[in-house]
């Protein structure tokens, strides 16, 4: 396995070797579309710290080994490395706090290059894709003080991990988008992802078999990632009110006997309402850090108080009709048109029509591949 140091080490010094080796490597970045440069063999490059300066080389070595098979050509062990020197008066800063702070840096660099994924679940197993959606926040239609208190709370929390430590509490937050179908909540997620460079976890719970399960799946989730379940209210049993009255409990199970006895019968367990919520803000959440759980829903009504409350889900956040600072944003993504004798008059119908974001793109996308309206 290659080291991780190394890794950490060799994207440190990126910037560096391109500003200072008088030879490079080159290798294919993310989407294949730039190139990552880094030292070639035997280069040195320096670094300062704190006013003590240091110099990092660049080597390999390699030993020959003969293969067991004759016809084989001989294989070669290649191990690369690098060596730091310094003054042996800053030991103590150096393998100290120096070499934290490089391998801090080097982690950063390694999450912010690399490229995204989004996974999606079979049962107790992830699959993924590359990450690709293009929304932005600066795309986003909605309104922009809403907008703005979202990006400094995602930027608070994205600093927060001393904070989360001192206090005792898993570094994550749960966040509940609600509104119409078409106000922007699937876009919303997209645009979150991209701002905070996170991985995707898109959680189909319908096709969890049980508790254990859904902790399998939470386990293998990493840090700096976001944990997605849509439409909340429709995935499984789990988000209508539990009812208070004892005769209406008993009327629920006596249809679900009557009409559910098939299902019962092919699945001998599912999720339930508690382990859902042991998946949030259980033990077994605090596994890995800097993480976002995301519900979303069209009905907020029907889910379960339980579900949302304060701590499981941090931030209520209502994606609702087209406003006209929305519209204006709309049109000038889809239009690239910055006002129009029309604004004034569409001002006004927004105010007495309902009508989602999704619903105006449609309306502003060009009518044929030659014109754009």
């Amino acid at each position: 396995m290659r080291s991780e140091a190394y890794s950490a080490i060799e994207n440190y010094l990126s910037s560096k070797a391109s500003t200072q080796a008088k030879r490079l490597k080159a290798d294919i970045g993310k989407n294949n579309q730039s190139l990552v440069l880094s030292m070639d063999d035997h280069e040195e490059v320096a670094d300062e710290f704190n006013g003590v300066k240091l110099w990092w080389a660049y080597g390999k070595h390699i030993s020959k080994s003969q293969s067991t098979i004759s016809f084989h050509h001989p294989m070669s062990d290649e191990k690369r490395y690098y060596k730091l020197t310094f003054h042996k008066s800053n030991r103590d800063l150096i393998l100290g706090r120096y070499l934290s702070h490089v391998l801090k840096e080097g982690k950063a660099i390694k999450v912010k290059n690399r490229q995204r994924k989004l996974y999606t679940n079979s049962g107790a197993y992830w699959s993924h894709v590359v990450f690709e959606h293009p929304a932005t926040f600066q795309t986003l239609a909605m309104d922009p003080k809403e907008k703005e208190m979202i990006i400094d709370d995602l930027i608070t929390f994205s600093k927060a991990g001393e904070f989360y430590a001192r206090i005792g509490r898993a570094w994550k937050r749960g966040y509940l988008l609600y509104g119409p179908p078409g106000t922007g909540k699937s876009t919303m997620i997209a645009a979150m992802a991209n701002f905070l460079g996170y991985d995707l976890y898109d959680l189909e719970l319908t096709a969890v078999k049980d508790n254990t399960e859904l902790r399998k799946l939470l386990i293998e989730t990493s840090s700096k990632s976001i944990i997605v379940i849509e439409d909340i209210d429709c995935s499984l049993d789990l988000t209508g009110q539990r009812r208070k009255k004892k005769e209406e409990v008993e009327e629920k199970d006596q249809r679900q006997k009557q009409q559910g006895m098939q299902e019962r019968e092919v699945k001998s367990s599912q999720v339930t309402l508690s382990g859902l919520l042991n998946f949030i803000d259980g033990l077994w959440s605090a596994c890995g850090g800097e993480r976002l759980i995301v519900f979303t829903t069209n009905y907020v009504e029907k889910l379960d108080p339980a579900l949302v409350r304060k701590r499981r889900m941090d931030k209520h956040i209502e994606l609702s009709y087209c406003g006209y600072e929305a519209f204006k944003l709309l049109a000038r993504n889809y239009l690239n048109i910055e006002s129009h004798n029309l604004f004034g008059r569409i001002c006004e119908l927004l105010k007495e029509t309902k009508i989602t974001p999704a619903e105006v793109a449609e309306h502003l996308m060009p009518k044929n591949a030659f014109r754009d309206a």
